[in-house]
């Protein structure tokens, strides 16, 4: 359904056969109150570990943030058998499969919204969504059969989507965006705080 991705995972694979190399699934329990909707896996991230956001920079700042605010137990040690636990909080990407460039196309997302259709489906008790970025935003307005035009993202903004879900944007947490100064810790920090003060005011 998607050669590039195929190709890339193949090529991935051949190169460092230990790796991952796959659709890389969500963490977390599906009892969680709070979804993080990341992009894609990076290829020496996600798609190499096996668990989203681990192994490359974004993780550190997420993970970091979700263990202050009580949803992620333990240390992060960038690779999935660290024993990072996770409590209220589940964590995909809006692409599950590594994308080249870190570029997925429209296609390839579409192809993909099923699986995050699905994912938010069986979590009965979601209350809060958090977008990193605007392909995670888009992803999840779409998966939600809601019009894009009436959500427009902005980091820091809080969303009522139908059916009682808050949706929070952050800009993504990468390298690029923190060496930047785009977002820094303390903008990321606000940005879930405030999704989190929503959900337990809804």
């Amino acid at each position: 359904m998607c050669p590039r991705l195929v190709t890339l995972r193949q090529t991935l694979r051949a190169s460092v056969p230990e790796g991952h190399n796959a659709p890389v699934p969500a963490f977390g329990p599906l009892s969680a109150s709070l979804l993080v909707v990341g992009l894609a896996p990076g290829a020496r991230g996600a798609n190499h570990t096996g668990r989203p956001f681990t192994g490359d920079f974004a993780g550190v700042l997420l993970y970091a943030t979700l263990a202050e605010m009580g949803r992620v137990h333990g240390s992060y040690r960038e690779r999935a058998d660290d024993g990072l636990q996770a409590r209220d909080v589940r964590i995909t990407n809006a692409v599950r499969c590594v994308p080249p460039e870190n570029k997925p196309t429209p296609a390839e997302q579409a192809a993909c919204r099923p699986f995050l259709v699905a994912e938010m489906a069986a979590m009965p008790g979601l209350r809060g969504i958090l977008a990193l970025g605007r392909v995670a935003h888009e992803a999840v307005l779409r998966a939600r059969n809601v019009p894009l035009r009436a959500y427009p993202f902005a980091h820091g903004a809080l969303h009522a989507l139908p059916g009682g879900i808050v949706l929070g944007d952050s800009y993504h947490c990468s390298r690029y965006n923190q060496n930047t100064r785009r977002l820094t810790p303390d903008s990321f920090r606000g940005a879930v705080a405030s999704l989190i003060q929503a959900m337990d005011a809804a």
